[in-house]
């Protein structure tokens, strides 16, 4: 099986350099100076165990990777990227490819089963950075991280089974699952913080107490809002129960000379990269709840925070907890 990792950040560029150390057949596709890192001197991958150059193949652009129809396609670009990703995909296979949606969010398998008749959703547990271009960080050991996947909207077949059998021998905890979308819901309800550990730079993990107590406190209205609209919605979401056995062999790991900064928004922010993926997070829920009926101002607050935060190049830690706190309180 050859996998081609589309979008070769901290996510995509793990699984694919560990899939290339497992001895399977990758190409990654980067862009920018991280394409040209790599294509001058290899993936950088860091572990806790290990700091070495892969000498993976990589293209700037689908119609340069040779994709066949039977290629693991695997999507590892955030939410705002994936419908201009998915024409290019589209272009260059005319639509003969096998799409994995390796990333946060609900809305992207949507958009590939447009253009693609063979769509998977994968669920994406996976500690890992890309703030340097031509580095990844993987802040695990043990299990590199945790990629159930299977058919979209429902079932497995011999493919994901074969997919996620490939992932297990390179170190990851996957495994098949029929009813995968409603673990990507429950993965939603973790990802509505991204935004808030973007604006405030705060993690839960803190050092003042009052400040826990208010961030979990945020967390709580998030998760309430975007429970009450599933259920309102009719939608399939997993309990922490039936999540907790593909997280469990996770084992974070600190790396000599590699700070773990935060989550995929925080990255974005350190990055400059001028955008964000609040409106395919918080913004799902805003969605649900105008469909529905269902109030969501504190994830109406997040996404517009996170929106602000890349549209004026604002940097980690603009607002103070206390502050977002007063702003979904006005707003509620």
């Amino acid at each position: 099986m050859r996998f081609v990792i589309y979008g070769a950040g901290g996510i995509g560029g793990t699984i694919g350099a560990r899939l290339h150390q497992a001895g399977f057949d990758v190409v990654l596709i980067a862009r920018g100076a991280h394409y040209e890192a790599i294509a001058a001197n290899g993936l950088r991958f860091v572990t806790p165990s290990q700091d070495v150059f892969l000498r993976i193949p990589c293209a700037q652009q689908p119609a340069q990777a040779a994709i066949a129809p039977d290629d693991c396609v695997i999507l590892c670009m955030k939410g705002q990227h994936t419908e201009a990703a998915l024409r290019d995909l589209y272009a260059a296979t005319g639509g003969k490819a096998r799409v994995v949606c390796c990333q946060n969010g609900v809305e992207n398998e949507r958009l590939a089963l447009r253009r693609f008749p063979h769509t998977y959703g994968m669920v994406v547990w996976l500690p890992a950075e890309h703030l340097q271009p031509g580095v990844v960080v993987n802040f695990a050991e043990g299990s590199a991280g945790g990629l159930d996947a299977g058919c979209y909207p429902s079932g497995t077949d011999a493919y994901i089974e074969q997919v996620t059998a490939a992932l297990t021998a390179a170190g990851f905890s996957a495994s098949p699952h029929p009813a995968i979308m409603g673990h990507k819901y429950e993965k939603l309800l973790a990802n509505l913080n991204n935004a808030v550990q973007a604006a405030t730079g705060t993690r839960f993990d803190g050092t003042s107490t009052g400040t826990v107590a208010a961030l979990r406190d945020i967390g709580r209205q998030l998760r309430d809002e975007a429970l009450a609209c599933y259920e309102a919605a009719g939608i399939y979401c997993a309990s922490r129960a039936e999540v907790a056995a593909g997280r469990s062999s996770i084992r974070g790991g600190a790396v000599p000379g590699h700070k773990r900064h935060g989550g995929s928004s925080l990255q974005s922010l350190l990055r400059g990269t001028g955008d964000i993926e609040t409106d395919f997070l918080n913004g799902e829920i805003v969605l649900l709840g105008r469909l529905h009926g269902v109030p969501t101002p504190a994830n109406a607050v997040v996404q517009e925070v996170g929106n602000r935060l890349a549209r004026e190049s604002l940097p980690v830690g603009s607002l103070s907890v206390a502050e977002l706190e007063r702003m979904i309180a006005d707003a509620g």
